[in-house]
């Protein structure tokens, strides 16, 4: 990484010893424009983690991994769906997009994308913007932006593999990771293939935690899960400006969903057998002249997802109207085309056409009211034809960057946005009957009105270099996010009504904040934030004749977040380093039919601190801390209770010892203090963990 990137990452961590370092590569190719860059290339805001630390730090996951940078956070959805959550600066995964790669990831139905299924143990980095999206990086991005970074070969063979197992308080197995990458460069040519399983087979409670009549404690029932990813990828690199690459990603994962520890009435017993998601690219960067550089990205991307919802928690039988299987089957579409023009030394113009479709088909399997006899096929009462919803989003961006003298830069960029909905289809089921002989099944078809969105997005960042070793950044961006499919249409389980009409949310994004280097070997960072958002959408209830007052998704919230982060990193000697972060958010975001409404999931201070200790040549002993404050949460039980779950200081220690050159022992403890907490109402997290680890590399 740049010097720049290292102080701004707020986290530099200093792996171990030198002679395990792997000669591996940034994939540049799927690297992003995710927050502004200068016309000498210096980021202006922004993050990156490499790889090396997410696994220092036993970060197996994406939501993990947030855990280290200032500004960001993840949390828990609960309720049926339990998925995990990340939040930047305030902003939530509708507003905050994902890449890998730089192909974005998007799901076309509700974009109700799970964290916890991208797996981190070959990512060569994580970018995080904060704030600042660029507009080159497509529509959406309107707090934050994160991609996943693979690693490029630069040896003519490499090879690395991962065996890890996780253990709970009592030294019994929680589950297993493996991962392995082999891959290399050859002349001109390189390749790659790389994977990770991840098996948990549930995780345990606090011993802190009491016993309800809804979980005994020990192991949490129903929080299985699986995940598996690889990637293949070749390329050409025909000289020193030039590359072409292929890349094909899979992931897929099963999982379970724990229920509430307090509240039973509520209880949805759903799983997922299936939630995959595979893309195939193609990316290239092409010097035109002295000045010109073409890059292209063309990608085609899969997501097949079912749901199943039982009649019991057992999760045995599908019998009554409250079981169904959900299927999700979606496909996306497109690309964007980057021209880059050096005007001068001290001048850069970019300009990006971006387009992509989303079709989604889904269907579901209903019940019969009354248990049949023999094969639970039997008790199937109906499945819906297919509901299709075809849409496309495009975007035509420009950024400028210049030097206005030796010390000052400027970077400004807008954008134009809009959208295509060429179909959106929907089937009432409407069943009369009491059993499968006594039963009428009415398939209604609907058809909702086909509105487009637009938007137009501008930006603007400015730097000043003080000195060698200090620099500050200031920045405004005004940019939108359209509403989903499920957001303008889904009626939520007869609990709402759809709303055509549904504008996109928008935030102005303000930032000041700078970098600095004291000495040779402390650093610090450090912004102050603001962001004033605008027509974000909520549920408002709503009177409708016949079915009583139901929800409608409206732009009807409103609000501020604001708050600052600051960054430490010092090496004390050559054998022990330290450092950390720390955040403050304040939310405000008004619902204006209920008083009592509370932005969720962010807590007001956020911190992480550790320390590396290198008491012998091949051993690397890592204490760290991480600390959260209170957070808003809600009840599930009528009538709703917004209340703060308590804030938790967990205590985590690894240590790394080198067997050899190319092997590696790591062994870690997390939560060592047993907390028990929850990030939402009635789903704890974790108490103590163990995780032991072998490393190799070729």
């Amino acid at each position: 990484m740049t010097r720049t990137t290292w102080l701004l990452a707020g986290t530099a961590l200093l792996m171990a010893t030198p002679a395990f370092a792997a000669d591996k590569d940034v994939y540049t190719l799927g690297e992003l424009v995710v927050t502004a860059k200068t016309a000498s290339g210096e980021t202006v805001g922004g993050a990156v983690i490499d790889g090396d630390t997410l696994q220092a730090y036993d970060k197996q996951t994406v939501d993990q991994a947030l855990a280290l940078i200032p500004g960001t956070n993840a949390s828990n959805t609960g309720g049926s769906r339990n998925e995990r959550l990340v939040y930047v600066r305030g902003f939530d995964r509708f507003q905050t997009t994902i890449s890998i790669d730089g192909v974005r990831i998007f799901l076309p139905a509700d974009n109700r994308i799970d964290f916890a299924r991208f797996l981190t143990a070959d990512l060569s980095e994580i970018q995080v913007s904060k704030g600042y999206v660029s507009v080159l990086d497509g529509p959406g991005g309107l707090g934050g932006a994160i991609n996943l970074v693979t690693v490029k070969p630069t040896e003519p063979f490499e090879a690395e593999g991962q065996a890890a197992m996780t253990f709970d308080r009592k030294g019994g197995k929680d589950g297993y990771l493996l991962s392995a990458r082999i891959g290399g460069k050859v002349g001109n040519f390189y390749w790659q293939a790389s994977g990770a399983d991840n098996r948990r087979d549930h995780f345990t409670l606090s011993d802190n935690f009491k016993p309800t009549a809804l979980e005994d404690g020990g192991a949490r029932e129903h929080s299985n899960s699986t995940d598996w990813r690889y990637n293949l990828k070749v390329g050409w690199q025909p000289n020193d400006t030039d590359e072409y690459s292929i890349n094909y990603t899979k992931s897929a994962g099963q999982k379970n969903a724990p229920y509430s520890v307090s509240d039973a009435t509520n209880a949805r017993f759903w799983s997922w057998p299936y939630w995959n998601l595979d893309s195939v690219a193609f990316l290239s960067r092409t010097q035109l002249g002295d000045s010109l550089t073409l890059k292209t990205r063309l990608y085609r991307n899969g997501f097949d997802n079912l749901l199943s919802a039982f009649d019991s928690a057992a999760q045995t039988t599908q019998s009554l109207p409250r079981a169904f299987n959900s299927y999700y089957n979606d496909r996306a579409t497109g690309g964007n085309v980057e021209l880059d023009w050096a005007i001068n030394p001290t001048s850069r113009l970019k300009g990006v056409f971006y387009v992509r479709q989303d079709v989604h088909h889904e269907h579901q399997d209903g019940f019969t009211r009354t248990p049949a006899t023999g094969s639970p096929s039997v008790n199937t009462l109906y499945r819906e034809p297919i509901q299709t919803d075809d849409e496309r989003t495009y975007s035509a961006a420009a950024e400028y960057s210049t030097a206005l003298n030796d010390r000052l830069d400027l970077v400004v960029g807008a954008s134009y946005d809009w959208t295509d909905l060429r179909e959106a289809n929907d089937i009432n089921v409407v069943v009369t009957g009491s059993t499968i002989a006594t039963s009428v099944i009415n398939f209604l078809p609907v058809n909702y009105p086909l509105r487009d969105n637009h938007a137009f997005n501008a930006q603007a960042a400015l730097t000043w270099k003080l000195s060698d070793d200090t620099r500050l950044h200031a920045s405004i961006s005004d940019r939108s996010r359209f509403p989903t499919i499920f957001e303008r249409f889904s009626s939520r389980m007869g609990t709402a009504i759809p709303n055509p009409n549904v504008d996109p949310e928008r935030a102005t994004n303000y930032e000041v904040g700078g970098d600095t280097r004291l000495g040779a070997h402390t650093t610090l960072s450090g912004a102050v934030f603001y962001s004033d958002v605008r027509d974000a959408l909520i549920q408002i209830p709503v009177a409708v004749t016949g079915f009583g007052t139901v929800n409608q998704t409206k732009n009807a919230g409103d609000g501020t977040y604001y708050g600052f982060e600051a960054s430490l990193a010092q090496a004390v000697s050559a054998t022990f380093d330290w450092g950390g972060n720390v955040t403050y958010i304040h939310r405000e975001l008004t619902d204006p039919t209920n008083a009592a409404f509370r932005p969720q999931g962010v807590p007001d201070w956020k911190a992480f601190a550790y320390a590396n200790w290198r008491p012998l040549p091949k051993l690397t002993v890592r204490p760290n801390l991480e600390y959260a404050d209170q957070r808003w949460t809600v009840t599930t039980t009528t009538p709703l209770a917004y209340y703060k779950t308590g804030s938790y200081l967990l205590v985590n220690l690894s240590a790394d010892y080198d067997l050899t050159d190319k092997l590696r022992l790591t062994v870690a403890g997390q939560n060592l203090g047993d907390r028990n907490y929850q990030l939402t109402d009635g789903f704890p997290e974790a108490g103590r963990t163990f995780y032991l680890a072998i490393r190799a590399r070729y």
